[in-house]
């Protein structure tokens, strides 16, 4: 089977021009929208150490949340296929930036820390191992050029 190729578009618009355009490095907004075609559109800015809004998302932010969504994306699938039954799915992930003397940064880590409850008799082993192949499948963890690891807490729905 030949393989498939999927395209992406969105649209960022910088609003953030309060008058003299970037004249100065304090004279304008980092604000940012983000759109695509038929969604609803995303209020972004940089970090606030870099003058953003800290109201608004920021990138390394939304790369965290893309991290996270398709990891949980994979799991659910494949708990559906697997006949492990999730009642509930949220994660605490967090990321390490490192920013150089010079500016320029980079990620150097990620953690996922999904907490997972799972329906009665549904087997707390298989879901675990269900992680690791949801990691080996993600495409954003793929596509990235720093460690991605989960840290799972599964557990199941006590009958009381």
């Amino acid at each position: 089977m030949a393989d498939k190729v999927h395209e992406y578009d969105v649209q960022v618009t910088w609003t953030g021009n309060e008058g003299a355009g970037t004249s100065s490095y304090r004279g304008y907004s980092r604000a940012h929208v983000i759109t695509a075609a038929g969604k609803i559109p995303i209020e972004g800015s940089s970090d606030p150490s870099f003058r953003g809004d800290s109201t608004r998302w920021n990138p390394e932010e939304l790369l965290l949340a893309s991290l996270s969504a398709c990891h949980k994306l994979w799991y659910l699938g494949l708990c559906a296929e697997a006949g492990v039954v999730v009642v509930t799915y949220e994660d605490n992930a967090q990321g390490t930036m490192v920013e150089e003397s010079h500016g320029a940064g980079q990620f150097t880590s990620v953690v996922l820390r999904p907490r997972v409850v799972l329906a009665p008799g549904s087997e707390i082993e298989k879901a675990q191992t269900l992680h690791q192949v949801a990691h080996e499948k993600c495409f954003i963890a793929r596509s990235v050029n720093f460690p991605v690891s989960h840290a799972p807490d599964i557990s199941v729905v006590s009958d009381a």
